[in-house]
């Protein structure tokens, strides 16, 4: 038959070749297997076990909600206005500022041992009167301060208990990958032990709020809000590798974490101190210029902060810096101005090795240096070299200005003696450990905001800093 025979009769029956009813069977059969396969999948857990829920069933019993009672307002530069009274306050939001505080705020936490000591963030529990802890199983327990340190955004609690409590060791963040998927669980708005995913964004992030900027953050894309401030960030492993901290107002998707190697460091001096003791390498240092930059031969690309003075015997000594290297890099950190350099060692502890980076001679050299406590014999040293200053306390008045220094800071804002210094960048002069602290955080600063008192009159003052 030809082929015009063959469409003219469109009746009549065709049998299927060999090769298409084979592969017609093939089909059918592994569509019928992978329907059988996609079954037994959705009906054996076993097999729904990823990561992610091992790692949630390995650490979600150790995260607390954290509420706070306090009995003053205060202003948060990181809080924002959330829609609920319960969640006011307990998570920062960056760069902006709001009015009171409400009486009640909520956070997160992770119990770090077998003690009953909860890992959280300073601004969580700062100046509350009373906290307590609520476990995922339900259990509410009252909780002590051990110490916190707003400097690094980290406190300690102790849950008052002798109950056993699930705890998780800390991990490590020293191999922590861009682009891994990471999860974290808090409480945010109030709803208890709620878990997110995500990947690790960026590292080494830095950002600023009010007066504090924070260098070395973590950055990820896991949905984190106004409650999960101190509960975990955890690896797909389960590891506790960071905590989170912060938000970027009017941004999906950006959010922040202390690595816990940095956090680690914080907690060791929190539970054998109380507080982080300032640290130094023993060196004064100031900006570089272009001007400094072109004497000094360096290559263009150089950034750094140029040291001017080196103390004998202090750490920086004994690493082999000296006067007119460059640093350009510190703790694996580039250093962009002296004021960076600064805000570093503010989050460095004692005794942490801290790798050196610096210029001498247009060749770029590496050391080591140990970074160790400021001395408290420092404050009277600070005051005049940088305010211009001399100060002695005074029982039931405070610290009265002894001396001022001619064509000093003080001298050109118009300080005289007798006046009383009451407080420096907010922070009342109430004791010679208030003062240490108030003078050491003025290092590398511009200016300062002093409270003074001249008679029966207070007075705002702003001092540039020298």
């Amino acid at each position: 038959m030809n082929e015009t025979n063959k469409k003219a009769n469109p009746g009549r029956s065709v049998r299927p070749r060999p090769i298409a009813l084979a592969c017609l069977i093939f089909f059918a059969l592994v569509s019928g297997s992978a329907g059988l396969i996609g079954a037994a999948q959705a009906s054996d857990p076993f097999l729904r076990r990823t990561a992610t829920v091992s790692a949630v069933e390995k650490v979600g019993p150790a995260v607390v909600s954290v509420a706070t009672e306090h009995l003053e307002e205060t202003q948060n530069p990181f809080s924002r206005r959330g829609p609920s009274p319960r969640s006011q306050g307990s998570f920062w939001d960056l760069f902006e500022r709001r009015g009171p505080r409400s009486t009640h705020d909520l956070g997160s936490g992770v119990i770090i041992n077998s003690e009953g000591y909860v890992l959280t963030n300073e601004h969580v529990i700062r100046q509350a009167r009373r906290i307590s802890v609520t476990l995922a199983d339900g259990r509410v327990f009252d909780a002590r301060v051990v110490g916190a340190d707003p400097t690094n955004d980290i406190a300690v609690l102790e849950i008052e208990t002798d109950e056993n409590l699930p705890w998780i060791n800390p991990g490590s963040s020293s191999d922590i990958m861009v682009g891994e998927p990471v999860i974290a669980i808090g409480n945010p708005f109030g709803f208890s032990n709620t878990v997110t995913t995500g990947v690790i964004s960026a590292t080494d992030r830095s950002i600023r709020a009010g007066q504090l900027t924070f260098h070395g953050f973590l950055q990820t894309d896991a949905s984190i809000n106004p409650g999960n401030s101190g509960g975990p960030l955890l690896n797909a492993n389960g590891s506790l590798i960071g905590i989170n901290t912060a938000i970027f107002q009017g941004a999906e998707g950006i959010g922040f974490a202390i690595p816990i190697d940095a956090a680690r460091r914080v907690v060791a001096e929190l539970i054998e101190h109380g507080e982080v003791h300032p640290v130094t390498l023993g060196i004064d240092f100031q900006d570089l210029d272009p001007a400094l930059r072109e004497v000094m031969g360096l290559p263009a690309a150089v950034a750094g902060s140029l040291i001017n003075k080196v103390r004998p015997g202090g750490p920086a000594d004994i690493a082999g810096i000296r006067r007119g290297d460059v640093i350009s890099q510190l703790d694996g950190r580039d250093i962009r101005s002296a004021r960076q350099l600064f805000e570093i060692l503010e989050t460095t502890t004692p005794e942490q090795r801290l790798e050196v980076q610096y210029w001498r001679d247009g060749k770029l050299k590496i050391t080591e240096a140990i970074a160790i406590e400021i001395p408290e014999n420092v404050t009277a040293e600070l005051a005049s070299r940088m305010i211009g200053i001399g100060l002695v306390w005074r029982e039931r008045v405070g610290f009265e200005i002894s001396s001022v220094r001619p064509q000093s800071p003080a001298a050109l804002v118009g300080l005289k003696r007798g006046d009383l210094l009451l407080a420096i960048n907010g922070l009342a002069l109430n004791g010679d450990e208030a003062l240490r602290r108030a003078i050491i955080g003025l290092r590398g600063r511009e200016r300062a905001l002093v409270v003074v008192q001249r008679g029966r009159g207070r007075y705002h003052l702003m001092i540039p800093l020298r």
